[in-house]
């Protein structure tokens, strides 16, 4: 009974890691050559999605050998199966939306003007607010504090309420040749900590403002351990510009236009946010903050995940004021801010 299931679930696996090499490496060498950077990039990001799915079937299968029981090693073998299709689908998903946004920002290599070759065009972050003028959405202001409130609904299905601290410190970073400064971003879900981010961004000599990178903490809370405090799990989300093909973009251009798209990070398959200019006379309420026709609104959207969509609303002077959840309508909301 073991050696016919282990069999046919090996000889299952090993099959397709043949159709896959072989596949790939024939798309790899036989391309369309008119066809442009993003959509090829988009197509190869596909096959590499794909051995990633395998991966995780062949170890899903590795996990199972291990089931002694008969009944347990069937129902892991069934999840590990259902686990590939769903990431095949996901794969497929993912192509369409990169390819849909092909066709909105064009079919152009990425490769932004960010780099030592290009340092001279940056300012130092220390100077914001002082001899430079800071993004008028996202002033970098060192001290600057910003508080967000929010409620969703938990996996649980309990109301939980999140709180994020966003604060920019005094600290800076060379990233790629270009000088970072050090935003401290800490979120908290009644009242435990969920997230402490290092994010560094870059302000050039136009105002726009960049996105080096971040160092992402996740933590978890675990029933039964004792004491029952917030653990780290990952660091899921970090990157850098500079570093495995990551690049930095545009967070948010100091002269917005209608219509302008931005990729905001770059990091394949891990970090590829984008926002749209919808408006720059949007208007919105906060307790922190409200516009009457002089916000500027977003669409922030990414490939990687169709219900990740928002609005978010930025007040001239303080920066970000409201942000929606496009999928269940949750707001967060600036409570406070403190400007230096």
């Amino acid at each position: 009974m073991h050696h016919s299931i282990f069999s046919k679930q090996l000889l299952i696996a090993l099959s397709l890691v043949v159709f896959s090499i072989t596949t790939t490496n024939s798309n790899a060498n036989h391309y369309n050559k008119k066809e442009r950077t993003c959509t090829k990039t988009a197509k190869f990001l596909k096959y590499s999605c794909g051995f990633e799915v395998r991966d995780d079937y062949l170890a899903g299968i590795a996990v199972c050998l291990n089931e002694s029981n008969n009944g347990d090693q069937r129902d892991c073998l069934r999840e590990t199966r259902i686990s590939q299709r769903e990431g095949h689908q996901e794969c497929r998903e993912v192509f369409r939306a990169r390819k849909d946004l092909c066709n909105s920002i064009g079919e152009e290599p990425y490769d932004p003007p960010f780099g030592e070759n290009f340092a001279e065009y940056f300012i130092n972050p220390t100077e914001i607010g002082n001899s430079v003028s800071p993004n008028p959405y996202f002033p970098l202001v060192e001290g600057n504090r910003w508080v967000y409130e929010g409620t969703s609904i938990g996996d649980e299905g309990e109301e939980e309420t999140e709180t994020v601290t966003v604060t920019v410190t005094d600290q800076t970073k060379l990233i790629d040749g270009i000088t970072c400064v050090t935003v401290i971003d800490v979120a908290e879900v009644d009242e435990e900590v969920v997230e402490i981010t290092d994010d560094w961004y870059a302000q050039d000599i136009y105002g726009n403002v960049w996105y080096c990178g971040e160092i992402s903490q996740n933590f978890e809370l675990f029933e039964g351990d004792e004491p029952e405090t917030p653990e780290l799990v990952d660091t899921e989300g970090s990157w850098k510009a500079g570093r495995d093909g990551a690049k930095a973009g545009i967070l948010l251009p100091s002269v917005p236009e209608v219509g302008e798209f931005y990729r905001q990070e770059v990091f394949w398959g891990d970090a590829e946010d984008v926002i749209e200019i919808l408006a720059t006379d949007a208007t919105e309420t906060s307790p922190g903050g409200s516009c009457n026709g002089n916000c500027l609104q977003t669409y922030d959207f990414t490939p990687l995940d169709a219900e990740a969509n928002e609005n978010k609303y930025y007040l001239p002077g303080t920066g970000l004021i409201v942000e929606i959840d496009l999928e269940t309508g949750d707001r967060v909301e600036l409570i406070e801010f403190t400007s230096n």
